[in-house]
């Protein structure tokens, strides 16, 4: 098979990822119920505590139709990402990479907040003594990961366009 550059970057981490995603969730809810337990890994830094999350990111909510209007906007976001996915260069693999992450952790979030009544599985807990990061999981950090270097990608290609104008 003969794949581009960017199929080649796009599908195995996307594939990755989202294997990762489910993978982890899965033993998250096995291993480390019930909710809002500390499992230590690291001391305190780094420990692994089951939580839901029925909201978006960092709690943000849209009330009553968080449970309607969460998947909707995920979906909306996934058809812009395939969009710009098809309008990279097929040899732009760092593009490719960095819409991988996004789409995986996008699609990893959305199906669990679909198949889940309690919303997404959380379960990745960093922070020291009373200061904690949000509880996220392996999805949330590949869009965080993704947004950073497609937001690098992005920027480098508007510098070159604008040097060579």
């Amino acid at each position: 098979m003969n794949w581009s550059p960017r199929a080649r970057a796009f599908w195995p981490l996307f594939l990755t990822l989202l294997m990762a995603d489910c993978t982890t969730k899965e033993l998250a809810e096995l291993y480390l119920a019930p909710d809002h337990t500390p499992h230590q890994v690291a001391g305190d830094v780094v420990r692994l505590t089951l939580a839901h999350n029925a909201d978006a990111a960092m709690s943000l909510s849209l009330g009553r139709y968080s449970r309607v209007g969460l998947p909707l906007a995920a979906i909306i976001v996934l058809l812009v990402l395939v969009r710009l996915y098809r309008a990279t260069r097929r040899s732009d693999g760092r593009r490719a990479a960095a819409l991988a992450l996004i789409v995986a952790g996008a699609l990893g979030n959305l199906g669990n907040r679909l198949l889940s009544p309690r919303g997404v599985t959380d379960f990745i807990d960093i922070g020291v003594r009373s200061w904690r990061f949000w509880t996220f999981n392996v999805a949330d950090a590949g869009i965080t990961i993704g947004a950073v270097l497609l937001g690098v990608v992005l920027w480098q290609e508007d510098s070159r366009r604008k040097s060579a104008a």
